[in-house]
């Protein structure tokens, strides 16, 4: 194995900043899913083209493949790649027991509560119409239930990482370029999934895969390239158009909501980024995404202390134990959509259900954390 791979996965152990932004991910993705609610307007999708998503999937590229590269530098790649698959199947298990309590419990409510509008905002008219049908294309990922679309893309990126992760690991600059060649052409030729019982993947995982690529080539490379980093963040100049472009982002985003200031931007810039196309992950969502990114390493380097504080630790969790944050999220933007959608929708009800739900995704984080810990102490022989 190349010394320089060891090292790179040796300089990113431990790096605390990967759990605190899949945590924020999470957070940030349970708001977006809770339709007419105003505290997702603090949310990343509405200050720039790129969104919770778009991290979610970035540091889960650079995640895995931190962690799947030390399996395979100490056991080897097909342990590595064994591991990668297990790892598949336990999200898949956890998509189709989501998949399928889901769709039953939206049917449920809506058959309870006389509110047959959630079926199809919930888009699973197909499951109450044909449940066994839908139900089989839910097993091959066809179906698609609000909500549950991150999971499914995050599925197919992680049963392709084994290639990817060998690519990486021995042609790292050619392994990228080839994913910029399958964005390239899937924008280019239309490439997507087919979905039932009609349309396409809503995240196409054929463009989507750059992103989580690009997550990790910057997991195991980036340390080579330091001193041109250090060097790049040291121009002042190039911190201003990063800076520029996200302020340019910022005022397109807030232009629909603003018609004043609407009226100050040309026709044919407002065409050229909106609507913002989050099917095929636009190249402009991908550069104020990689925009942000370089900043936020310049301004929370590794070694910043606030990631031990006390106020992070929630969101640290939460990005530990990511799955089970996201399924538990995914259930309670429903009830939370649920509450609303039955009582006053006040600004007040708004803010109480997003706390709540942010506060019982983190009590699961504590909880699965604690009984990891515990079947950790059973197997090693101490009494708990």
């Amino acid at each position: 194995m190349n010394p320089t791979i060891k090292a790179e996965i040796a300089a990113r152990d431990g790096d605390l900043r990967i759990a605190l932004l899949l945590g924020i991910a999470n957070w940030f993705l349970f708001l977006d899913h809770i339709p007419h609610n105003a505290v997702s307007a603090l949310t990343l999708r509405n200050f720039g083209f790129s969104g919770a998503t778009d991290l979610f999937v970035f540091v889960g590229g650079y995640a895995a493949a931190i962690i799947y590269a030390r399996i395979a530098v100490e056991r080897g790649y097909v342990v590595a790649a064994t591991r990668i698959f297990k790892r598949v199947w336990q999200l898949y298990a956890a998509y189709i027991v989501l998949f399928v309590i889901y769709v039953d419990l939206i049917g449920y409510v809506a058959a309870q509560t006389a509110a047959p509008e959630i079926i199809g905002e919930f888009n699973i008219t197909g499951f109450i119409d044909h449940p066994i049908r839908t139900i089989i294309y839910g097993l091959f990922m066809q179906a698609k239930p609000l909500n549950l679309d991150v999971l499914q893309l995050f599925i197919a990126l992680m049963a392709f990482l084994p290639f990817t992760l060998f690519g990486l690991l021995r042609w790292p600059n050619l392994t990228l370029a080839a994913s910029i060649a399958l964005y390239v052409a899937a924008r280019i030729l239309d490439w997507n999934l087919a979905a039932y019982p009609d349309g396409r993947w809503y995240f196409n995982p054929f463009c989507w895969q750059l992103l989580f690529v690009l997550g990790g080539w910057f997991s195991l490379v980036s340390k080579r390239y330091s001193r041109v980093i250090r060097w790049m963040q040291g121009i002042a100049a190039l911190r201003a158009a990063a800076l520029a472009y996200l302020l340019f982002a910022l005022v397109l985003t807030a232009s629909p909501r603003l018609p004043a200031l609407a009226e100050l931007i040309p026709d044919t810039v407002l065409n050229t980024f909106l609507p913002n196309d989050k099917e095929n992950v636009a190249p402009y969502r991908i550069l104020h995404f990689l925009a942000l990114t370089f900043l936020f390493t310049l301004v929370v380097p590794r070694d910043w202390k606030g990631l031990c504080s006390r106020a992070l630790q929630p969101l640290v969790k939460c990005g530990e134990e990511w799955l089970a944050v996201f399924c538990a999220g995914v259930f309670l933007s429903f009830a939370a959509h649920f509450i609303l959608i039955t009582g006053p929708n006040s600004l007040t009800r708004q803010v109480l259900v997003s706390i709540a739900g942010i506060v019982a995704m983190t009590g699961v984080a504590y909880y699965v954390s604690w009984s990891k810990h515990q079947d950790y102490k059973t197997a090693i022989g101490v009494r708990s």
